[in-house]
């Protein structure tokens, strides 16, 4: 099943959910039969849908415009929009669905209710939201629950990546214009990193940490493909680069797999950290890519665990002794087999 199907049959299923609930708890008991719970399971479906039909939208790219306004009135601006429409699709199901047994004062009275109801609703909701988005949903479940109170070791796949040449891109581009790019880039590259179940550790400087729990079943190969989603989705936002930017930023990566410390650091402001040789050595491996000029560098057993699809070449560079690490590191360099044209 596609990823972009499954949230509405989750949306669907809970607004279904929620319709037979509110009919067993706010409405008359007389009116407590089959026809009526499947009238109100089919609005609060209506309801759910239409809710999160505006939340894509203002969570897509068609809505960058809002997110150039402060954090708040771009959470105003969504609670607004979503109270307005759940209110209207409430009144249209209504009539739909109940047609003459509807009270002719049923919209006057209630209508300011939805409105107002999920006007709260959605600014609780976009809060959350915009709180999940600042500090990750999983790093965000994780203190909630505590799992990282005290140094937790897991094993990691971790893939740092860069841009190339950002600090003589930042004197040519200025400081200011740097950033912009820097911020498109992460944002274009988001989309290509969730779907292949990454976990964004970190932004730092020019460089984006991602990691992911290593798979203890079949090898997976989700780990190298995300660095090519990444240049697929770079490849088709080119133009975008070279009109906006006058360039197209290219990048780097180091790929590697071992343990890591985990643990929440801080006070005041809480954070989740990473500790380790795995995080040096991935690090290293990334930096290594400029000297051999490579896109993508894996260590050790990667090749092993992910098992690269034939689309791939693996092509092994041998013992590496690598910046700040005493012990050699196997390296292997990893691109896109060449498809030649017809």
């Amino acid at each position: 099943m596609q990823r972009s199907v499954r949230p509405w049959l989750v949306v669907a299923a809970f607004g279904l959910l929620a319709g037979c609930v509110y009919r067993y708890l706010a409405d008359d008991p007389d009116e407590a039969s089959l026809g009526f719970y499947l009238r109100s399971s089919v609005h609060g479906m209506g309801l759910a849908l239409a809710g999160w039909a505006v939340h894509l939208y203002f969570t897509s790219r068609s809505s960058e415009w809002l997110r150039r306004w402060p954090l708040v009135v771009e959470v105003v601006v969504q609670s607004v929009v979503m109270a307005i429409v759940v209110a209207v699709v409430a009144v249209a199901l209504q009539a739909a669905l109940y047609g003459h047994r509807t009270a002719a004062s049923w919209p006057t009275y209630n209508f300011p209710r939805i409105v107002a109801v999920a006007f709260l609703m959605s600014a609780l909701v976009g809060t959350f939201y915009e709180l999940t988005r600042l500090v990750g949903s999983r790093v965000l479940l994780n203190v909630i629950l505590g799992r990282y109170r005290r140094p937790v070791r897991e094993q990691r796949v971790l893939l740092f990546l860069d841009i190339v040449g950002s600090t003589s891109l930042a004197e040519k581009m200025g400081e200011l214009r740097m950033h912009q790019l820097l911020t498109q880039f992460f944002f274009d590259i988001d989309a290509a990193i969730t779907a292949h179940d990454g976990e964004v550790h970190a932004y730092v400087g020019d460089e984006v940490i991602v990691s992911w729990r290593l798979a203890a079943k079949e090898p997976e190969p989700r780990y190298l493909d995300c660095f090519f989603a990444i240049q697929d989705r770079i490849a088709e936002r080119a133009d975008f680069y070279r009109r906006e930017f006058g360039l197209v930023p290219n990048f780097r990566a180091g790929l590697h797999a071992g343990p890591v410390v985990i643990s929440e650091c801080g006070d005041s402001r809480r954070q989740i950290a990473y500790f380790g040789d795995t995080m040096n050595v991935a690090a290293r491996l990334q930096e290594y890519g400029k000297v051999v000029g490579r896109a993508l560098l894996v260590s050790g057993d990667l090749p092993r665990l992910v098992r690269p699809g034939s689309d791939l070449i693996v092509e092994a560079l041998g013992p590496t002794q690598l910046r700040g690490r005493a012990a050699p590191v196997e390296v292997f360099a990893v691109e896109r087999r060449q498809v030649a044209n017809e």
